[in-house]
């Protein structure tokens, strides 16, 4: 019976999250009381809570997890400053006068802001805002254009750089260490964050490159579906020209300055993080959107953020120390290692459950809750760690998708117009949830797909 603990122990942390408390506290709550009740029932070892502290100490002086703040603090610039709005208004002149050209439009924006901000609730409410009323006055079908701004709004999961890749590529690293030392191996190899980050860039063109031809496709087989914009509406004196420079140069240059300064190796995540932060500010002032009011709202904004970060990993350390004084990562590794079907058996059902999962939990408490159990176990058994942080970045993006209780579709309905149904919503991502699951196959049967740029690189 008490190695059934474990279990139990997680199933009531997910009913305290689906009953709506705060993920931090419940993770911390739970944590404790188990561990309370397992010492005074002797069950569980106490060396393992007085590891905490280290561990918490550890998270916050760790250099790689600095990048958070100012990776935050550069997507809040540029949602804030009106760079997002004025991005979407000029490509909108360069595209718009094209069937379906307005949602391509959408799909480029949202790419941009969803990279610089990494948060899908952040960039699926900011783009819901800005975008949805002027799809709807231009006469798009309400699913499509739903489906649309949720699937990109989603695209922070996997585009780098992203909040989501930087907590991501810190735990594969730890696994990836981990792994090695369990297999005896004292001189272990390094995976770091920008390896993740060049692993995600194919996958992630190849993401936008997809919902673009979708768009493309149906507003040629169903012009109705996504009507060219009406020449009033476009028709403001700018050049075509003089908007895609003002309107795509700037943020395209931040970006190509953070990610390549990583990939080139001129500079840590932290650092390119720094690069971007003080970039958006230059905009913003370029723009002259910047001023105090703005630097005031971004900077609450980025300390709310991070400390709800911050929060979730320290109650998501707790819990995963508590977890393993119950013997549930030798649990975990004993159901996946007897698994038949070996690896591949192993990779699916971890894949499988962090899907479920992310319908009820955050890309965050997913990462350092269910990641540093499994990810040794994987790696241990041969699977390439920039693969496996790939394809959790995806499919964590397709969960976050899927009706009826993906993330990225209550964001909308939060900022939607009443008169959009709910089923409308849920239809119009379903084309979009059968490309990723398609993008997760193709991953799958071709891992050179995210391996290889690293491996030049």
């Amino acid at each position: 019976m008490v190695e059934f603990i474990p279990i139990l122990f997680f199933l009531v942390v997910c009913l305290a999250l689906m009953a709506g408390y705060p993920v931090a506290l419940s993770l911390t709550g739970v944590s404790l009381a188990f561990a309370g009740i397992g010492t005074m029932i002797g069950v569980f070892d106490t060396a393992y809570i007085l590891l905490i502290p280290n561990r918490i100490y550890g998270l916050l002086v760790n250099q790689n997890l600095f990048a958070v703040p100012l990776f935050v603090f550069m997507g809040t610039m540029l949602e804030r400053s009106r760079i997002a709005e004025d991005l979407l208004k000029n490509m909108a002149i360069v595209f718009g006068k094209f069937p379906g050209g307005l949602g391509i439009s959408v799909i480029i924006v949202g790419m941009l802001l969803a990279a610089s901000t990494g948060i899908v609730g952040a960039t699926v409410v900011t783009m819901g805002i800005l975008s949805l009323p002027t799809m709807m006055k231009a006469g798009y079908k309400p699913s499509l254009a739903c489906g649309t701004l949720c699937a990109t709004g989603t695209l922070g999961q996997i585009i780098p750089p992203s909040i989501c890749l930087v907590l991501l590529g810190e735990v594969i690293s730890n696994a990836y260490q981990q792994s090695q030392l369990n297999a005896g191996i004292f001189a272990p190899d390094f995976v770091s964050i920008g390896d993740l980050f060049a692993g995600a860039i194919i996958p992630g063109l190849l993401l936008v490159i997809s919902y673009a031809t979708y768009m493309f496709v149906i507003a040629w087989l169903k012009p109705s579906y996504a009507p060219p914009m009406a020449d009033d509406e476009l028709n403001d004196g700018t050049n075509i020209f003089v908007a895609l420079f003002k309107g795509l140069l700037p943020p395209v240059l931040l970006m190509v300055a953070v990610l390549g300064s990583i990939l080139l190796g001129i500079a840590t995540p932290t650092e390119a993080a720094s690069i971007g932060a003080v970039g958006a500010m230059i905009l913003a002032l370029i723009k002259r959107a910047l001023n105090v009011s703005v630097l005031q709202s971004v900077s609450i904004e980025t300390m709310r953020v991070t400390s709800m970060v911050y929060l979730i990993l320290i109650g998501a350390t707790i819990f995963s120390s508590v977890f393993r004084g119950f013997g549930g990562d030798v649990l975990i590794e004993e159901l996946l290692l007897n698994l038949p079907g070996g690896v591949v058996s192993a990779t699916l059902m971890v894949m499988l459950l962090i899907f479920f999962l992310g319908f009820i939990l955050d890309f965050i408490e997913i990462t350092f809750m269910v990641v540093p159990l499994v990810g040794p176990i994987l790696l241990g058994m041969g699977v390439d760690p920039i693969w496996l942080g790939v394809m959790i970045a995806v499919n964590l993006q397709t969960s976050f998708l899927t009706p009826p209780f993906g993330f990225s579709l209550f964001y909308l309905r939060s900022v939607a117009p009443a008169e959009i149904k709910t089923s409308e919503i849920y239809r119009g991502v379903a084309p979009f949830v059968l490309i990723q699951l398609a993008l997760l196959l193709l991953l799958a049967l071709q891992p050179a797909l995210v391996t290889w740029l690293p491996s030049v690189l």
